[in-house]
């Protein structure tokens, strides 16, 4: 008999023929699903030690000393169950080309050809973070504190706090310096790593890096990294017999310019070339000695106090004279508003007089109250007021618009804290507080608080004796840490502890 032909695509197929095919799936998927999903008591009894196993142990079986509902309640939820089956590809790790040109700048040598999917987003990464300087702050504190929130507890977080800890310090809000008591630290001296043998007559914060500036009578002026702790030392720049009277960072941080006791000739230090630049004889510039500066807040000049009453006003550009400008009497301290624009100097007979930078004609001039001899001056960092030192130790502190408009301006608050005369004034860059001190005895600083014009109690500690003839002070560019250079050679450093950036 001849074989039957098999139906042709076009043709259908016999009733019983599917009828048989039908059950044939359904018995096939009847047995799947009791795999995969369970079905019988004894399948889920094999399928529990495989459970601990995989699960390193962790499912204890310790009914007996649960409770009836416990156990009856447990029963009730479904048991893991087992896959079915296991794609081997899907273990394999995905690994991308990295010899294309758009991706070769990622690869760190030459001996990588392929990379994986999360290695290439970890370099990803760290190329973006390289660009923008690292990674923001606002980023690491949004990660410790997503880490802390974790380990304290796994409660949910109200949409406010998740707001603050996705944007970190950007919302969080400032909060003023209280008055009475200074949280402050004393921390291992700024110059360390380098002591000076004879008296420090300069302490200053880097305006940007986390460097400080210190140089003396030993000719020398160094650098420093501040932490806090060790406070390495990063260089040092000897200056053949020239003791320095005052040295200063430049506006962009990039020089320091050095002035001595006995020369009319001063020293720029370039740090970015390595190089020491003496600056000669200026043409225009007649003076026997140059001591006392100032540089400007904009970088562009350099303002000399010299004899007289005589202020000149040099280029930082060309080191040449631009103009000369005179008070009357002996021109005492002179300092730049912050913008630059205006420059305040006092004399020795009790007056301060205001300059326009631009025209250099004096704007206007006023009689320091109670003052019979000028000693410093200086101006907050917001342009908001103004102090005046005197030999009495007397420190008046006065309205910035009522030093421009009267002649006999009340000040805002006489501080009466010395009882020497004062040589050495300096503001918070926040204003909030206003540092005073007299080199004529120990421990005469005193930390004034800003608005309210009261020392705090506990700086310096009395009885101490640690603060030996204050010649020069200065805050971090962020008021996080103080510096007051003495007589022995030593930059002291505190740590302001209510304020947390350098």
């Amino acid at each position: 008999m001849a074989a039957r032909p098999r139906p042709g695509p076009g043709k259908r197929r016999r009733p019983v023929q599917q009828q048989q095919e039908a059950a044939a799936a359904e018995e096939a998927e009847r047995r799947l699903e009791e795999l995969v999903f369970g079905g019988q008591a004894a399948l889920l009894e094999e399928l529990k030690p495989a459970q601990a196993r995989h699960l390193g142990g962790t499912l204890l079986d310790d009914d007996s000393s649960d409770s009836e509902v416990e156990n009856e309640a447990r029963s009730s939820f479904p048991a893991a169950k087992k896959a079915a089956w296991v794609d081997e590809e899907d273990e394999v790790e995905e690994l991308v080309d990295m010899t294309h040109r758009f991706r070769k700048n990622l690869l760190k040598s030459t001996a990588e050809k392929t990379l994986s999917v999360a290695k290439l987003q970890q370099r990803l990464k760290e190329q973006f973070q390289s660009a923008m300087g690292g990674p923001p702050s606002w980023a690491e504190n949004t990660d410790k504190k997503r880490r802390k929130d974790k380990k304290d507890s796994d409660d949910e977080i109200d949409e406010d706090e998740d707001l603050l800890r996705r944007t970190g310090n950007f919302v969080s809000s400032s909060v003023a310096l209280p008055k009475g008591l200074l949280q402050i630290k004393n921390c291992t001296n700024a110059n360390h790593a380098r002591p000076s043998e004879a008296k420090l007559t300069t302490t200053q914060f880097h305006p940007s890096a986390q460097v400080i500036l210190t140089a003396g009578l030993d000719s020398s002026i160094s650098l420093f990294q501040v932490d806090g702790k060790t406070n390495p030392k990063i260089q040092s720049v000897h200056l053949e017999r020239f003791p320095v009277y005052k040295a200063r960072f430049s506006a962009d941080g990039e020089q320091v310019i050095a002035t001595g006791l006995r020369n009319k000739m001063f020293y720029i230090y370039d740090m970015m070339a390595g190089k020491v630049i003496p600056v000669y004889n200026v043409r225009g510039l007649e003076e026997r000695q140059v001591k006392k500066f100032e540089v400007s807040p904009d970088g562009l000049f350099l303002l000399l106090t010299g004899s007289s009453g005589y202020l000149h006003l040099l280029s930082m550009k060309t080191k040449e004279l631009v103009d000369s400008m005179k008070i009357n009497g002996q021109a005492i301290g002179a300092t730049f508003s912050p913008d630059g624009s205006t420059i305040y100097t006092n004399s020795d007979e009790g007056e301060v007089y205001v300059w326009d930078v631009k025209s250099r004609k004096c704007l206007h001039r006023f009689i320091d109250e109670g003052c019979l001899k000028g000693t410093c001056i200086a101006v907050s960092r917001n342009g908001q007021y103004v102090a005046c030192g005197s030999s009495s130790g007397v420190v008046n502190v006065y309205s910035r618009d009522t030093c421009l408009h009267q002649t006999n301006p009340r000040p805002v608050k006489a501080i009466m804290n010395l009882v020497t005369a004062t040589t050495s004034l300096t503001f918070s860059p926040t204003t909030e507080i206003l540092a005073i001190a007299s080199n004529a005895t120990d421990d005469a600083v005193k930390m004034i608080h800003i608005p309210s014009f009261t020392a705090f109690s506990n700086f310096p500690v009395l009885g101490r004796k640690i603060i030996r003839l204050a010649q020069e002070m200065d805050f971090s560019p962020r008021s996080g840490f103080f510096s007051i250079a003495n007589n022995r050679g030593r930059a002291l450093l505190y740590r302001v502890k209510h304020y947390t950036d350098f």
